[in-house]
C-alpha cells in the first residue's frame, strides 16, 4: 500500500516544488518513493559477479588468474567481472532565454518557468544517481557553456550541483549542438548523458550531436521541457509575441496563426522524436504543469522495462 507521503510526492507539481526551501528538498520530494536498485554497468570493473575470461596480458593482476582453467588448458586466463556501480551521469541543462517562458508568471512567482522545471528534474536525477552511488556531473549552456561540474560521487559535490541549479537564470540565445560538442570533449568515459531543454533549435545539427554520443558508446536521454501553451497555443485575439532570446517582437492575431503554429510544432516534435528513435535515444516530453514525481516515476518504470540489462 502506498503511504500518504508517497502519494503527496507523486502528485507534487512544479508550483508546489517552488515553495520548498531548497533544491535538495525539491530533489528528495521528486525522488523519494522511487526504487533506486543497483544497475550493472556494461563496462568491466572489479566487482563480485563473474562475467567472462580473457587471455592473460603482461601487467594483469595475478590475483585475477583462473588457476583451475590453467590446469585444464595449460594457458593463462584472467577473470573479468561486471561493474555494479560508478556510472558517470552527465546532466546537460539548457539555460537559454527561451527557457524563461512564461516570463510574466516567472516574475509574479505564480508558476515556475521551463528553466525552473528543468532544474527540478535535473536535481531529482542527480539525487537519484547519488543514492545509487553514481558519479554526477552538470553542464549548463546557452550560446556557450556557463557552468561545468565534472562527475563525482561525493556528498559535497552533490550540494554544489544543487547550488548551481538553484541560481540558474535564463540567458541568451541557444546553440545546443555546439554546447553538446563541449560535453563530448568532457565525457571521455562512456556513461549516461541527459539533456534537459525545450529543444527550440534546428533539429538537424542537434540530432547529429546526439548521434555522435551514441557512436561513442554513451546512453542518451532527452527530456524536452515545454509549457502546455507552446503546444496548444491557447491564446485569443490580437497579441504581440516576443522572442525571449533576441527580444524581437511580432504583432499578430492568435486565431489567424493558431492552426499553422500547432502544425509546425507537431512537425518539429515528430522530427525530433523520429530522429531520436532512429539512434536509440530516449525522447520524453515533460509539460510544466504535470506532477513531477508521477511523470518521472512513469518514465523510469518504462525505461526499466525496455532497456535490457547488460
Amino acid at each position: 500500500m502506498i503511504g500518504q507521503l508517497a502519494l503527496i510526492e507523486q502528485a507534487m507539481d512544479a508550483r508546489t516544488l517552488a515553495q520548498l526551501a531548497s533544491m535538495e528538498l525539491r530533489a528528495r520530494a521528486i525522488v523519494e518513493g522511487h526504487y533506486s536498485g543497483q544497475h550493472r554497468s556494461p563496462y568491466r570493473g572489479a566487482s563480485v559477479e563473474f562475467a567472462d575470461h580473457r587471455q592473460y596480458s603482461h601487467g594483469d593482476e595475478l590475483r585475477h588468474l583462473d588457476w583451475k582453467l590453467y590446469g585444464r588448458s595449460d594457458r593463462f586466463f584472467v577473470k573479468e567481472y561486471d561493474a555494479e556501480t560508478n556510472l558517470s551521469v552527465y546532466l546537460v541543462v539548457d539555460s537559454s532565454g527561451s527557457m524563461g517562458y512564461p516570463a510574466l508568471t516567472r516574475r509574479s512567482g505564480f508558476q515556475p518557468d521551463k528553466l525552473a522545471c528543468a532544474s527540478y528534474l535535473a536535481a531529482g536525477l542527480a539525487y537519484l544517481a547519488y543514492r545509487q552511488r553514481d558519479a554526477v556531473g552538470l553542464m549548463t549552456f546557452d550560446t556557450a557553456v556557463r557552468d561545468m561540474l565534472v562527475p563525482l560521487t561525493q556528498r559535497g559535490h552533490l550540494q554544489r550541483v544543487f547550488e548551481v541549479l538553484e541560481r540558474l537564470e535564463p540567458g541568451g540565445e541557444t546553440d545546443t549542438a555546439a554546447s553538446l560538442e563541449r560535453v563530448g570533449a568532457l565525457a571521455k568515459r562512456r556513461g549516461l548523458i541527459v539533456l534537459l531543454s525545450d529543444l527550440l533549435d534546428e533539429p538537424e545539427p542537434l540530432l547529429r550531436a546526439l548521434q555522435h554520443f551514441r557512436h561513442r558508446g554513451h546512453d542518451v536521454i532527452v527530456f524536452q521541457v515545454l509549457d502546455r501553451s507552446e503546444l496548444d497555443f491557447d491564446f485569443r485575439g490580437p497579441l504581440v509575441v516576443q522572442d525571449l532570446e533576441t527580444s524581437r517582437r511580432l504583432a499578430t492575431d492568435a486565431g489567424e496563426i493558431r492552426a499553422e503554429y500547432v502544425n509546425a510544432m507537431a512537425d518539429h516534435l515528430q522530427l525530433l522524436g523520429e530522429g531520436c528513435r532512429q539512434h536509440r535515444i530516449d525522447h520524453e516530453v515533460f509539460l510544466t504543469d504535470r506532477p513531477f514525481g508521477a511523470a518521472l516515476t512513469a518514465y523510469l518504470a518504462r525505461r526499466r522495462r525496455t532497456v535490457p540489462r547488460p
